[in-house]
């Protein structure tokens, strides 16, 4: 599987090129591209939604897509048209513009950064026959058990989402054909969480890919 369409800027911001160009969680950006046809916001949190990265980004259609319960800050500071935006609930299934989308809750169990109730989202997106599910912020959890998806974007950097060492096992699981960890390495998360994670995933499932794009 070529993962090279698929880019981690920081954190969880990600750009993935196919005959769509997308984008999640955009943060830190520093060129002013101009080339997203879609912006997901996965939640509220100032590492997962800048209005300035999503300004250096969005052209006259760029679509936003971010959860339900953002919808009067996003359409209040994110700079793109109403009409242009779109807002959904967890365990939701759209196609817009011949892009398939697909809700799934993002949050943790126990800590109360990211709780059930503020309705915060992952995405599984369907781009050029490839299922990308990019999860957010979020534990593993009962909801996240049943994605099924060709790539996954996780975090790993534990504290906030769920650690590498639970990720592995997460990931052991659901069988991706690949996986790209994320959130890690500049927040929260140490460097040596990436190689830790590919290693010890390997003991798990060699089959499934690890490709570290932080």
């Amino acid at each position: 599987m070529n993962l090279t369409n698929v880019t981690v800027n920081t954190q969880s911001s990600i750009r993935i090129e196919g005959s769509k160009i997308l984008y999640f969680d955009p943060y830190q950006i520093q060129s002013d591209a101009h080339d997203a046809d879609y912006i997901f916001i996965t939640h509220e949190h100032y590492d997962h939604f800048e209005p300035e990265s999503i300004e250096k980004l969005k052209k006259a259609d760029t679509r936003l897509i971010a959860p339900e319960s953002m919808k009067k800050k996003a359409l209040a500071k994110a700079g793109i048209t109403s009409e242009n935006c779109i807002f959904y609930q967890p365990g939701e299934r759209h196609e817009d513009q011949g892009l398939l989308i697909e809700t799934v809750p993002a949050y943790n169990k126990l800590k109360p950064f990211h709780t059930k109730g503020k309705k915060w989202l992952g995405y599984v997106v369907t781009l050029d026959d490839t299922r990308y599910y990019v999860s957010g912020d979020t534990d593993v959890n009962e909801d996240i058990l049943k994605v099924q998806c060709d790539v996954a974007l996780l975090p790993i950097g534990g504290f906030y989402t769920m650690d590498w060492k639970q990720a592995v096992e997460y990931v052991a699981q659901i069988k991706p054909k690949a996986v790209i960890p994320t959130h890690y390495g500049s927040i929260v998360g140490k460097d040596s969480d990436g190689p830790a994670f590919r290693e010890t995933l390997e003991t798990f499932n060699s089959d499934i890919r690890v490709e570290l794009k932080l």
